[in-house]
């Protein structure tokens, strides 16, 4: 509909101009839906834009728009001309009819475009290295980066989602050295420090406890996940692995077990978010194959690097930012900075057009390193975007559900989504803006009640459509379709409001997508359920099997048209979209 009036508004200022003598192109006005329907169904700036080249006062030039606009097409009813030159207009309610017809003919596909136009587009996310369960910082990004991926899919472009993990490095030995010391505290070779050193500064840590030397590292991971894949390793090697320290032997064992196990753990967590991965990459692979140092050479064949205080450093401040950042530490190993930079080089080595990164905001700063870095190494530095999110808190009652990390006491995906349910999970890590801080409701979340709970509001809304058709069949009525829906039928104030809003949809999806914002789409599946439910409610005035063939037919098809909708939104967020509630 918006498309149908801008081509309309545009040819009218084309031939204003060519009155007035300009042969130039009409300006790039905008065409709002203003938030109060008394101002029309679209208000457009255009004649603001005009009043240099026409010479003449927006209010005049709007008044002509007006003229030129007419009624010659069918569309625009009525228009007003409002504030500075503002134009507001009303469309034909017949045109709000022949847009139920065209939702009933596309169904599915209602609210696709081809705006991407096949680029190619990697979406990577979550990328939690395999060292825990995943967080709920892990799963909003999750759930973003999956919405966000099939926006883009419904907006035409063609989508590979990936999974990056850093299987390398210090983390991962501190992973490997963990799940060994509680290995050897099963075995009764070491001592646990007590309870209370978890709390302790690093520097008031005993070297020994009764004895016995205090293995476990300062910084390792002491969740019960770390117990427990020590016990599997007792099961399977007894003590076996107790007394070697080779470099190359058990401790490789602890470390790669530890990873393997997490990971398939972390797919299975992937698995129950109904997500699912096109690629799964790591930084190890990069090591192997040479891109690390292959990217090293040719920073510093560009005079991109340079050598300080035995380290290797990014001339970073060449690029305009802050300051010159290590990327190889004194002791030959690299920082994270200079695999993140080789990797994002091999992603557009792999014919990526452009590369979309969902991370939260620890992130930001290393990103515009990376990006930098890459863009030097030929690699299109507007075609790299990074996707920020805020951390996630837990509520209720009000007040905050306390969690440490180093306590390892911290809420997991896994815990959480058993509790309020993949949908619910999905919905409240999606509504928000990302780059917001979210506090997740569990009061809301757990709510049962569907006039209370976002989501089922949604739900019940697309479940009523299913249950009105149920009636239908039982009472004979067939329901009608694209071509012999009588949409004239449709003349109540509030039928036209839920076709407006239904005739936003495709907006709301192409801008959602363009903006990289899923939560818009969040927010417009809970207005249309709002105008649904209460229409469906007020069963005297909104009777869908009435005695007026005409009507039944009408209000049957708007039915139809708000569970394409409602179906199509639901089915963007990775919702179910369920018959019968």
């Amino acid at each position: 509909m918006r498309e149908a009036l801008h081509t309309s508004i545009a040819a009218a200022v084309q031939r204003l101009l060519q009155a007035a003598g300009d042969p130039g192109d009409p300006p790039e006005f905008s065409l709002e839906i203003p938030k109060d329907p008394d101002h029309g169904d679209f208000a457009c700036n255009a004649a603001m834009l005009l009043a240099k080249r026409l010479r003449q006062s927006p209010r005049d030039i709007a008044g002509r728009l007006l003229e030129e606009l007419g009624d010659g097409d069918g569309l625009v009813d009525r228009g007003e001309v409002a504030g500075p030159g503002f134009v507001n207009l009303w469309l034909f309610d017949s045109r709000w009819h022949d847009l139920l017809r065209r939702v009933l003919e596309l169904g599915p596909r209602y609210g696709h475009s081809k705006t991407g136009d096949g680029t190619r587009v990697q979406v990577e996310f979550v990328s939690a290295n395999p060292t825990g369960p995943l967080t709920l910082g892990h799963g909003r990004q999750a759930i973003l980066g999956d919405a966000l991926a099939r926006l883009l899919e419904a907006s035409g472009y063609e989508v590979t989602r990936e999974y990056y993990f850093n299987n390398s490095g210090r983390q991962m030995r501190v992973l490997g050295d963990s799940v060994r010391a509680r290995y050897l505290e099963q075995l009764g070779r070491a001592a646990a420090p007590p309870a209370q050193a978890f709390d302790a500064s690093e520097e008031e840590w005993p070297d020994e406890i009764d004895g016995l030397p205090v293995v476990f590292p300062r910084d390792g991971y002491r969740g019960d996940y770390i117990e427990d894949l020590a016990q599997e390793l007792r099961k399977q090697h007894g003590d076996a692995l107790a007394d070697s320290d080779q470099p190359d032997g058990p401790e490789n064992i602890f470390r790669k077990i530890a990873e393997e196990t997490i990971f398939a753990e972390i797919r299975v967590s992937l698995d129950k978010l109904g997500i699912v991965f096109d690629v799964y990459s790591n930084e190890m692979d990069l090591y192997t194959e040479g891109k690390i140092e292959e990217t090293l050479n040719e920073l510093r064949a560009k005079n991109l690097v340079y050598d300080k205080d035995d380290a290797v450093w990014l001339r970073s401040t060449e690029f305009g930012l802050d300051r010159d950042r290590v990327l190889v530490k004194r002791t030959g190993e690299p920082t994270y900075l200079l695999p993140d930079i080789a990797y994002h080089r091999e992603k557009f080595r792999r014919g990526f057009d452009r590369v979309i990164d969902v991370q939260g905001a620890d992130h930001l700063e290393q990103f515009q390193y990376v990006r930098h870095a890459a863009g030097a190494l030929g690699c299109p530095i507007d075609g790299m975007e990074l996707v920020m999110h805020q951390f996630v808190t837990l509520s209720r009652s009000g007040k905050q559900v306390k969690q440490s990390t180093r306590r390892a006491t911290y809420i997991t995906v896994d815990e959480l989504m058993g509790d309020v349910g993949r949908d619910v999970f999905r919905f409240f890590m999606v509504q928000r803006k990302a780059d917001g801080h979210l506090d997740f409701d569990l009061d809301l979340a757990e709510s049962t009640e569907w006039n209370k709970n976002p989501v089922l509001k949604i739900q019940y809304a697309h479940a009523r459509t299913h249950g009105l058709e149920r009636i239908a069949v039982q009472e004979g009525v067939p329901m009608p379709t694209a071509t012999d829906v009588d949409a004239s039928a449709l003349t109540l104030p509030e039928e036209i409001e839920i076709l407006k809003k239904i005739a936003e949809f495709p907006d709301v999806v192409r801008n959602a997508a363009e903006a990289r914002e899923p939560h818009h789409v969040a927010y417009y599946a809970l207005e249309l359920a709002g105008l649904w439910n209460p229409y469906v409610q007020d069963r005297t005035r909104h009777r869908i099997l009435s005695d007026d063939p005409a009507i039944t037919s009408g209000r049957l098809g708007l039915t139809l048209a708000v569970r394409t909708v409602l179906a199509n939104a639901l089915s963007l967020l990775g919702l179910s979209a369920p018959e019968r509630m």
